[in-house]
């Protein structure tokens, strides 16, 4: 095990470098290839390695933790269970509603499509944001979630661990759910209600 310290991190994209103690070249450090008990990389943190070389040859930190202290203060695991929480209490109400006729079939539908389909732009985006290629732009994000997909988000969000730390992003999901929200209960009002089903007389008319 080599000894260095964090010369460099972009939280973004979960990659940085590590200046050995030793001298020498800083070595590159992959957030896979860092300790899941401890709390996320910073600039500046002491930590253990071992070098290796990645697949085209290059030199590479595995197996690296911190040297002493920044041990995980179960945080992330706080966003996880309250993910978890939210999504399935959701999936309760969604139940709820649907089995007494208070939406249709169709509605529950939407928001699983869109649940899916937002996790995986997740998914996608933090793959893209690492490798530095094509980013999926943030309003598309907030779009899919102001539509539905905000539950397929959330829970993104805390296992993948992604666009859960920039908080003027934080913000605005948490408004499109708010929205989505008001949305969903003014369908179940007499005049949403009798809206949805002139929208889906006239699709199926057509």
């Amino acid at each position: 095990m080599k000894i260095g310290t964090i010369s460099n991190w972009n939280e973004e994209k979960g990659f940085g470098f590590i200046r050995p103690k030793d001298g020498g070249k800083d070595i590159f450090l992959h957030i896979n290839d860092y300790s899941r008990i401890h709390k996320r990389p910073i600039k500046g943190l002491e930590v253990n390695y071992s070098l290796n070389t990645d697949a085209k040859g290059r030199k590479c930190a595995t197996e690296v933790y911190p040297l002493r202290g920044h041990k995980n203060n179960g945080r992330e695991i706080r966003q996880k269970i309250f993910s978890i929480f939210v999504f399935v209490s959701f999936g309760c109400v969604i139940y709820f509603l649907h089995s007494h006729n208070y939406i249709p079939t169709i509605i529950v539908g939407i928001y699983s499509i869109l649940s899916i389909l937002s996790f995986l732009m997740y998914a996608k985006d933090k793959n893209a944001a690492e490798w530095g290629t094509w980013r999926t732009q943030e309003r598309t994000l907030h779009t899919i979630a102001l539509l539905g997909g905000w539950p397929g988000a959330v829970i993104a969000q805390s296992f993948l661990r992604h666009k859960s730390k920039k908080l003027s992003f934080i913000i605005t999901y948490w408004i499109t759910v708010s929205l989505n929200c008001a949305g969903l209960y003014w369908l179940i009002t007499p005049q949403g209600n009798l809206w949805l089903k002139s929208i889906l007389r006239n699709v199926n008319l057509g």
